[in-house]
């Protein structure tokens, strides 16, 4: 990540991996998937109290980034509505710019808000929380019985491309996850994909962060960039109090409120919630509540409250 994003800002132009970079997100998918059990599935019940916090997260948090962005950086209305959306980098650059706004300033930042958040959140799950990021991210492929690869390489394509023929939001990482879910479910897989395949998959999604700076000039820096930095610092505090609620009221231990409440993508916090051990299944459940919401009630919400441009 450090290092796409360096060539970029010298001017370089660092073009991502495409499809392979999209694979890479499928075996992310199916790490997920597999960790979800019929333990997770009795669980959530429990579960359910603290996803209940997430609508409440969502509109304190767009209310809050609207005026952020609109009365101090002067953003026009469509441009700081989908900017102040925690949602998917893609969903959001693309729902911004149907309704008027300005994709370049989306696309920088919402890069912005997912490359501070996944600096700086290893840097708090240690020296706040006490976390250690080592814990082991899967078995070494040949310690993994063969039949179970081949499943899950299976769940990792064939859900990857029904979720795309259906049109579903993050198709790459959701299709796997329900097929691995159902692997799981079903007992017929029982461990996350082997520890080179999520190393691969850490390496291409780090990668495609910095490739989102090509071009970025030293206005977009000074004026983009250093307010999405700044609502990072706002997201941060929201998301802070959210995880405290969270953990006083013992919805959750304090390393897994964090993770849920966290606003970054899907891939990059799952990768987090692996490493430091934490419960995989709570984690993911919160996101993908939130990316639900946000990519189901943005447009509803951008148009009842008429932030878009008219059109000619």
């Amino acid at each position: 990540m450090a290092a796409s994003l360096v060539v970029a800002l010298m001017g370089g132009k660092p073009a991502g991996f495409g499809r392979i970079s999209i694979f890479a997100r499928t075996i992310l998918g199916v790490a997920v998937g597999a960790s979800i059990t019929p333990e997770v599935i009795e669980s959530l019940p429990d579960i359910a109290k603290s996803v209940a916090l997430v609508p409440v997260y969502l509109g304190l948090v767009g209310v809050l980034g609207y005026a952020y962005f609109r009365r101090i950086h002067k953003f026009d209305p469509p441009t700081a509505y989908f900017s102040a959306m925690p949602g998917g980098l893609q969903d959001m650059i693309i729902f911004g710019e149907e309704a008027g706004g300005n994709p370049r300033t989306l696309s920088l930042i919402h890069a912005t808000r997912v490359l501070v958040i996944v600096t700086i959140a290893p840097v708090l799950l240690t020296g706040a929380y006490g976390a250690v990021l080592s814990h082991p991210i899967g078995s070494p492929a040949l310690d993994l019985p063969w039949h179970e690869l081949v499943l899950m390489l299976v769940a990792a394509l064939s859900g990857w491309k029904i979720a795309e023929r259906l049109g579903l939001f993050g198709a790459s990482i959701l299709g796997p996850l329900i097929a691995a879910a159902l692997l799981s479910l079903g007992g017929l897989i029982h461990s996350r994909p082997p520890a080179e395949a999520i190393l691969f998959c850490q390496f291409f999604i780090g990668a495609g962060i910095g490739v989102h700076y090509v071009g970025v000039t030293l206005r977009e820096l000074r004026q983009v960039v250093s307010a999405a930095t700044l609502y990072v610092l706002l997201l941060a505090i929201v998301a802070a109090i959210f995880a405290r609620i969270a953990t006083s009221y013992g919805f959750a231990e304090p390393v897994e409120a964090f993770l849920a409440f966290v606003p970054a993508g899907q891939a990059e916090i799952a990768i987090l919630a692996i490493v430091v051990g934490a419960d995989l299944g709570f984690v993911v459940t919160h996101h993908l509540v939130r990316i639900t919401l946000v990519i189901l009630g943005a447009p509803l919400i951008a148009n009842r409250v008429r932030v878009s441009k008219p059109r000619d």
